[in-house]
């Protein structure tokens, strides 16, 4: 099997990507998975870490530099970078350095792509459209129908263990019960089987579908979401030939014991997913995209600019997401 690197997307300047950038590589810089940089050389240089970089003009090239220095595809800032002041100014090479990492992976000269923290607020000032990193990975790959017409983007967020899958991503409680439905859940479901045996080699998934009211609802007394939605979904989700247990009240769905009799569990949103991944393994989460064509993960936390520059920052969650996508490449290249 031919070797090739992954491609990492440098996010955001201003924040904590190019100090776990250049942590990651002094941790990873003999054992890999190796990874190419796509980014400012200049502003990886001056991360701290007494990180050697070199430009180097595709993958082939970052393979044979990895074990010596920071391999960097260069695309250069226009202006100059102060940690922990994010700018619209960095805007349009942001975008472009996951625009190139997208490609790279598409084409297959990377075999998946990483992406280092980016901030909605300075990239929306200048005009970019999406929510976020995935809705944008999605356009830009023409997120593929994977099983019996679900499709992706799915984001999934995995450690210690646990893989948690969100039905609904970034909305207000009050709107939640709005956004579920049995469409959509049974979309998750069918994405998340699909991911579990193709990505992380699980033969025959079992899915637990978390409820969204205390009990599990209780009948009706505590909401009617579970009757109408959640069940039905699991229904059709059994018909479609997915091992599902569930809804089942959040509360009791997280322990060890719990977790030993599911491979993945559906969460209807964000914190009910999140907050037991970071209660398992606070710094080692990894943020997952499902239903894409291309392999693509994440560190589980943001930009860091309160901490940007100082030299205070953890790279394991960006180690964890670098190894996960290189098992998942090799697992799809099998």
């Amino acid at each position: 099997m031919k070797l090739t690197p992954l491609a990492l997307s440098a996010g955001d300047p201003a924040g904590i990507g190019a100090e776990i950038i250049a942590k990651a590589w002094a941790a990873l810089r003999w054992e890999g998975p190796p990874f190419m940089v796509v980014g400012d050389a200049r502003s990886l240089a001056s991360a701290g870490s007494g990180v050697k970089v070199k430009t180097v003009t595709g993958p082939a090239q970052a393979l044979d530099v990895f074990p010596v220095a920071l391999p960097v595809l260069d695309i250069p800032l226009l202006s100059p970078v102060i940690a922990g002041q994010p700018s619209s100014a960095h805007a349009a090479q942001i975008i472009r350095c996951i625009e190139t990492g997208a490609g790279l992976a598409l084409s297959g000269a990377v075999s998946g792509l990483v992406t280092a923290p980016i901030a909605k607020a300075p990239l929306y000032d200048a005009g970019f459209k999406f929510p976020g990193h995935t809705e944008f990975l999605a356009e830009l790959t023409a997120s593929a129908v994977v099983h019996d017409g679900a499709r992706g983007p799915i984001m999934m967020l995995t450690a210690g263990g646990l893989r948690a899958t969100l039905v609904t991503i970034h909305k207000a409680h009050n709107d939640v019960s709005a956004a579920l439905s049995v469409e959509a859940i049974v979309n998750a479901g069918l994405v998340t089987a699909q991911a579990l045996k193709r990505d992380f080699g699980v033969a025959r998934p079992r899915l637990a579908l978390a409820a969204l009211n205390p009990h599990a609802g209780e009948s009706g007394a505590l909401g009617r979401e579970e009757i109408e939605i959640i069940e039905p979904a699991a229904r059709a989700l059994r018909d479609l030939g997915v091992e599902v247990m569930g809804p089942a009240p959040a509360d009791t769905l997280f322990h060890a014991e719990a977790r030993a009799r599911y491979d993945g569990v559906l969460c209807m949103y964000h914190d009910q997913a999140l907050i037991p991944v970071k209660m398992l393994d606070f710094w080692g989460g990894v943020n997952v995209t499902l239903g894409l064509p291309i392999v693509r993960t994440s560190p589980d936390h943001g930009t860091g600019f309160d901490i940007a520059g100082r030299g205070l920052a953890r790279p394991d969650s960006l180690i964890a997401a670098i190894r996960l996508a290189a098992q998942i490449a090799a697992r799809r290249a099998a």
